[in-house]
């Protein structure tokens, strides 16, 4: 009997064993649940308060800005009428000014206008010319033509190359042409002649049948107007300078003022070759218009034409007018010009 009641209290032992082990471990699985539910909660709070913390700077920075915005519109708007008070209204032009700006204002045509009336026609090429490559740099000049006004000679002046200005005769439209030439160390006339097409005459242009003593005296006119001119190149001219009875009469007039010819080649009929060789002088003659075509590429173009004939023949004469592009074109290019010497007229032989 004493063995069996052994065996049942170790049963019972057994048992109590079990259910202490299956209590411990649900303390310690209760335990780390509590602990995770209060270490999240803290984190959790942690978060909340940095978020809270972030919008309130946020909102004081827009509180901050809505000051400075506010503060400068009020300064804006203070300014604004101090400015209004200030500003007077600017008067309308009268006629007189109106009519100075106008004279001044250089329309936008090409130069077909000195030879014919039409932008299609090219321009008359220059005779053929010996190649005369000589052991000097090339030398080029370029004649800006139709200088009349302060505006061109600025126009003209900021370009910053040695240009040479050929100022038309004073008339109605353009009185100051020849007060405003003589403020210039050189310059040339621009002088106008009659022309086969163009009906855009000039006053006191030089026609075909003038007899020697009306070009005669036009010539003594412009040599009092503009005293130092040593240098005339026709204004148009096609149908006057293809006429040789004309040229003569011309020449004879200018050789008595010592006024030299540059031929503009207005018409490939020219008589001037002929006459100058008949006088015993060189013919000068223009090799390239710069501006037949008013697009700037085109006088870019027509730029380096120029240049390559200088290094072709030793010398080249190009001539433009006082236009926006032209001018600007010139202004570009001035790279163009490394391997000549650009000079005045003068210099040019």
């Amino acid at each position: 009997m004493a063995k069996k009641k052994k065996k049942t209290t170790t049963s019972a032992n057994y048992v109590l064993t079990y259910i202490a082990w299956g209590l411990a471990i649900v303390a310690l699985i209760m335990t780390t649940l509590l602990a995770g539910y209060y270490l999240g909660y803290e984190d959790a709070t942690s978060d909340m308060k940095e978020q809270i913390r972030i919008e309130k700077q946020k909102t004081s920075v827009v509180k901050q800005k809505a000051k400075v915005y506010k503060k400068t519109q009020s300064v804006n708007k203070r300014l604004k009428k101090v400015l209004e008070k200030d500003i007077k209204p600017v008067p309308p032009l009268n006629k007189k000014v109106k009519k100075n700006l106008k004279r001044d204002i250089i329309p936008d045509i090409s130069a077909s206008h000195e030879y014919e009336n039409s932008a299609t026609e090219e321009p008359p090429k220059r005779e053929k010319r010996e190649i005369n490559r000589v052991s000097t740099r090339p030398k080029l000049a370029i004649i800006i033509d139709d200088v009349s006004t302060k505006s061109h000679i600025r126009a003209i002046k900021r370009v910053g190359l040695p240009l040479t200005m050929s100022f038309l005769p004073p008339s109605k439209a353009r009185p100051n042409s020849a007060r405003l030439a003589s403020k210039e160390s050189f310059y040339m006339v621009h002088l106008p002649m009659e022309a086969l097409k163009y009906r855009g005459e000039e006053p006191l242009t030089l026609r075909v049948n003038d007899s020697a003593s009306v070009i005669k005296n036009r010539i003594d006119s412009i040599k009092k107007a503009f005293p130092r001119v040593r240098y005339i190149n026709n204004h148009t001219g096609s149908g006057f300078t293809a006429n040789e009875r004309a040229m003569n009469r011309l020449i004879t007039a200018l050789t008595a003022n010592n006024i030299s010819f540059i031929d503009s080649r207005t018409t490939a009929q020219t008589k001037a070759p002929k006459v100058m060789k008949n006088f015993g002088f060189k013919y000068v003659a223009r090799d390239v218009f710069l501006d037949h075509h008013m697009e700037k590429s085109y006088v870019i173009k027509q730029i380096k034409e120029a240049v390559r004939i200088a290094k072709l023949h030793g010398t080249a004469i190009a001539i433009g007018h006082p236009h926006k592009n032209t001018l600007a074109a010139l202004r570009e290019s001035k790279y163009l010009f490394k391997d000549v010497d650009l000079v005045y007229i003068n210099r040019l032989y």
